[in-house]
């Protein structure tokens, strides 16, 4: 009788993309280019910013930057630019990134003095006090000196390619906790988020995600950044970035999978990975798939109220916008996962492009429908449980959620519904 049951919910199934379409706003928002795709000089905005940062999202210096113009609900362009992978840079940019052409035709360099300049130009808040630059500062007196230069691992390995020392690792831990003790809130400089915390937070948001990974036995011996018994004012912060600070938590923000799985491409020479780092990124990725609590449904709500009032191209959750990005991208998606259909055998995604193209419009039925609870996208209701009898369409959310970039395919709460179904798999 369940067979039967399951066998006419499958029939059942039937949103097409249009109606899908129908329920998200109208396509709007800056102007993105991936360089790497599209090489053409582009024709510049002459009343935007245009943002050069690299092109995955790994690089915690454009990070910066890009934080800098979210926050302060800048209008601006970006063009990605390919500086650590094997692409090649576009013939129009030199250097590194981040990089800022301003609307006058001048480019302009260096992550905090952007953050700076962007806080000029717009009238922000980022600079309150001299406090806020001597403490940005002491990042550089506080961070290794001796590591070897990445963007996908920074400030983890020598130049043998092997981690640096625990015992470095838990002295800058423990500096930072003790700077941001010394203030009278959670943030560096006290109640309120600044470009301090701008100038730090890339580093330490991949610290919180690697850290844990890199030696033996580390989270019963301190090497976790969000150790609030060892660490409780570092704690602190990451909590308070993460539940106040809505471009950040949305957007910006990437996610602990996204920069374990980098340790797998840069660091530990030539040696490959040990298969204890790989165990324990396996053990994290199982914790962070768990459901959300009723608590952290509401944070997140919240957030996503916030950032999206001035963003009004955005779907009503997160959920939806990771339904809307795979309603947005669903050919180059399908094209994506043809091409790997001889590693993907066996795996339970459908493989020919007609129950491809079902399972990716039952999942993004049932992102954008979300949960009873969130009340967004109720005429969802009855086709997001037929979805759920696709065939595939958990296994693709597990694919999915392998490939995925997070923050350059979407921000991290978007990703994190995907995850959630993964699990499902």
């Amino acid at each position: 009788q369940r067979t039967m049951r399951a066998a006419n919910l499958l029939l059942a199934f039937a949103a097409q993309w249009q109606d899908l379409e129908h329920l998200m706003p109208p396509q709007g928002g800056d102007k993105v280019i991936d360089s790497a795709l599209d090489p053409a000089k582009p024709n510049y905005s002459k009343d935007k910013p245009t943002l050069y940062r690299e092109r995955h999202g790994w690089c915690p210096y454009s990070e910066r930057s890009w934080l800098a113009l979210e926050h302060l609900n800048v209008p601006y362009n970006t063009i990605r630019i390919d500086n650590t992978g094997p692409g090649q840079k576009p013939s129009y940019f030199s250097g590194q990134t981040p990089q800022m052409r301003w609307p006058e035709g001048n480019t302009q360099g260096e992550s905090m003095d952007l953050v700076l300049e962007v806080n000029e130009r717009f009238g922000g808040d980022l600079y309150p006090s001299a406090d806020v630059t001597a403490t940005a500062d002491k990042f550089r007196k506080i961070f290794p000196s001796k590591s070897r230069p990445s963007s996908r691992a920074a400030f983890l390995f020598g130049w043998s390619g092997e981690p640096l020392w625990k015992s470095e690792f838990e002295r800058v831990l423990s500096e930072t906790d003790e700077l941001l003790g010394s203030t009278d809130g959670p943030f560096f400089c006290g109640e309120s988020f600044t470009a301090a915390d701008i100038a730090w937070a890339p580093f330490l948001e991949r610290y919180g995600a690697q850290l844990p990974c890199l030696h033996a036995s580390c989270l019963h011996e301190g090497l976790n950044a969000r150790d609030a018994t060892k660490y409780p004012h570092l704690n602190s912060w990451f909590t308070a970035m993460e539940t106040s600070v809505p471009a950040y938590a949305c957007r910006v923000q990437g996610n602990p999978s996204s920069w374990r799985k980098v340790l797998t491409m840069a660091g530990f020479g030539n040696a490959g990975v040990p298969p204890d780092v790989i165990d324990r990124m396996d053990d994290f990725n199982v914790e962070e798939a768990r459901p959300q609590s009723e608590e952290e449904r509401v944070i997140e709500h919240k957030l996503w109220d916030d950032y999206r009032s001035t963003r009004s191209w955005l779907a009503l959750t997160p959920s939806a916008e990771a339904g809307k990005t795979l309603l947005n991208n669903r050919q180059a998606i399908v094209k994506d996962t043809v091409k790997r259909s001889s590693s993907l055998e066996g795996k339970g995604i459908p493989l020919d492009e007609k129950n491809l193209d079902r399972a990716m419009r039952a999942l993004a039925t049932i992102l954008i429908y979300g949960t009873e609870d969130d009340g967004k996208y109720d005429e969802l209701k009855q086709a997001s449980s037929e979805a759920a009898s696709v065939n595939g369409v958990y296994a693709l959310a597990k694919f999915l959620d392998e490939r995925m970039c997070v923050p350059r395919d979407m921000g991290s709460m978007s990703a994190a519904a995907i995850k959630r179904l993964a699990a499902l798999a």
